[in-house]
């Protein structure tokens, strides 16, 4: 049986669910408090878990905090993938959608402080602050270079990507992100 941290232990559903319930709480406090601001009392209240109890799946608020946005991160790209897998859809849909999913939840008030919290922490995330972001725009050049052709995919895929990004900083809702995100994919797969 390996280290609780590793995420590598024989486990039940059950134990599944529950470790992931916790990383939930976790990063729903880290977004609510930053990451220096929050202790691991306030994860395990959250959590509804004993503190000895989340001390023994994370050894540190850092290894936490780690596990939460990387569970985030993979949920994200896996339904990226998802989405993207529908070739009975248009591209421009699945694209908007796909674009939802990776930083359209992320704009608002309460989800821009989620985005803020792993932006601010970049040195305690590790390859995965990196690794994601990499293979969402892999997922989107892919996408677009079925229907469109190799040769122009990926600056059409860098140009959406960097299109969502001004949008999310400067959106005062998802409506308003998805709205513009619409425009912007329409105009660019033409």
């Amino acid at each position: 049986m390996s280290s609780p941290d590793s995420g590598q232990r024989l486990s039940t559903g059950a134990d599944t669910d529950r470790r992931s319930m916790v990383l939930d709480s976790a990063m729903a406090t880290f977004a609510r408090f930053g990451y220096r601001k929050t202790s691991m009392e306030e994860v395990a209240r959250a959590a509804r878990i004993s503190r000895p109890g989340l001390y023994f799946l994370f050894s540190s608020k850092e290894t936490l905090f780690r596990a939460a946005v990387t569970q985030s991160l993979e949920r994200d790209i896996a339904a990226v993938e998802q989405i993207l897998a529908d070739t009975g859809r248009p591209l421009p849909k699945r694209l908007v959608e796909a674009f939802d999913q990776w930083t359209g939840r992320y704009t608002g008030p309460l989800a821009r402080e989620v985005t803020a919290v792993i932006e601010d922490n970049p040195d305690l995330l590790g390859q995965i602050a990196e690794t994601a972001p990499r293979r969402f725009e892999e997922l989107i050049t892919d996408a677009i270079a079925v229907e469109s052709g190799q040769e122009t995919a990926a600056a059409v895929a860098q140009t959406m990507i960097s299109a969502s990004i001004g949008l999310k900083h400067q959106a005062p809702s998802r409506e308003f992100y998805l709205e513009r995100m619409k425009i912007a994919v329409d105009l660019l797969v033409r």
